[in-house]
């Protein structure tokens, strides 16, 4: 068989599947391929096809380059897929854990190096205040916070609502329905708070921040800014870092509000408890202290939540699957960030006895 003309991937059309219904009789085979004019991978895979196991010892006749190239797809059709085999031992069990020790201390000492840097923009930006964009500063103030409002208001008032009902139902069997004044009063001003609104901006800003840098990185601008001689947490970390520390304790606080609101109607429709007199029982036995203690975990919230989105946006990679990786990874971290910072505070008042 003596083979002439192109075989590539653009000018094969039906010739593969023609040249194999011609060979499907044929025994012993010799392939002239002396006077073929270009190949590629596509036409030499579709010889080798319909000339596999009719082959004559030593029937391929290739000039050298040709010959090369059928040799490499030739290694590649006859390649035995290699078996994925599944550790179950207990050795496996350990390698597991290992690295997935090893990956959380290498996320540790990315985080404390991610810090450092952070810390170190904030001290030179401190002696320098006139290179912070400021005109960055409040447009992601007004995107994380301002726009936070209504979202943070309406979940915050139905969480009151919902401590509301759920203290006038279990404190009416003891006959001490007037308590759940003080029960929403430190539930709301101490902790749902915080705790809501860092969650929900976890889940807003925390993932936005990832994902506005991750892209970035992806397209290779911050390589440029880099070239350029500009500092990426100068221009992208630092302000995103103080808008959250901005907002969080306005948006914690509009979040007591609210909370407070929506427990208060609920006594006044289910306990006929009057707004002055709600107002009155939380001022008296729930004190400013509770309110301050629920605002001072505001800044540490705002720090972990802007750093952790930061942070996660800074190690995208080139795909898009790098992307939503660490889009997933910074909500995730966030979330569980500020559910331990919370227990650490709790831990720490209770201590204090405060």
């Amino acid at each position: 068989m003596v083979l002439t003309g192109d075989w590539t991937a653009l000018t094969l059309g039906r010739g593969a599947s023609r040249l194999a219904s011609a060979l499907k009789s044929q025994k012993n085979l010799q392939v002239d391929l002396c006077d073929i004019g270009r190949c590629d991978t596509a036409g030499a895979f579709a010889i080798l096809r319909a000339s596999q196991g009719r082959l004559a010892p030593d029937g391929l006749q290739a000039p050298p380059g040709v010959a090369r190239l059928f040799d490499l797809v030739g290694h590649a059709i006859h390649e035995p897929p290699k078996p994925m085999h599944q550790t179950r031992s207990v050795i496996g069990l350990l390698d597991r854990l290992g690295r997935g020790l090893f990956g959380v201390a290498r996320e540790f000492y990315g985080t404390l190096a991610f810090f450092g840097h952070l810390l170190t923009v904030v001290g030179r930006l401190s002696l320098h205040p006139g290179r912070i964009r400021w005109a960055a500063c409040f447009s992601q103030a007004e995107r994380t916070g301002l726009d936070a409002i209504p979202i943070v208001a309406i979940t915050t008032f139905f969480i009151g609502a919902v401590v509301g009902f759920l203290g006038a139902d279990e404190l009416a069997q003891f006959g001490a329905q007037v308590f759940a004044v003080e029960l929403i009063g430190i539930a709301v001003m101490r902790e749902f708070n915080i705790v809501i609104t860092a969650v929900l901006l976890a889940g807003r800003s925390a993932s936005s921040f990832a994902a506005e840098i991750g892209s970035m990185k992806m397209n290779q601008e911050i390589d440029a800014m880099e070239t350029m001689g500009v500092d990426p947490f100068e221009a992208l970390v630092l302000p995103r870092f103080l808008a959250l520390l901005i907002t969080i304790p306005l948006l914690t606080f509009v979040a007591t509000i609210a909370g407070l609101v929506g427990g208060m109607l609920v006594s006044w429709g289910v306990l006929h408890l009057s707004p002055s007199f709600f107002i009155q029982r939380i001022v008296d036995n729930v004190g400013p202290a509770a309110f301050w203690v629920g605002m001072s975990k505001a800044p540490v919230m705002a720090i972990a939540i802007a750093a952790i989105g930061c942070r996660q946006g800074m190690q995208v990679g080139g795909d898009v699957e790098s992307l939503g990786r660490r889009v997933t990874t910074a909500v995730v971290q966030a979330i569980f960030t500020i559910i331990l910072i919370d227990a650490v505070f709790a831990v720490v008042y209770m201590k204090l006895n405060v």
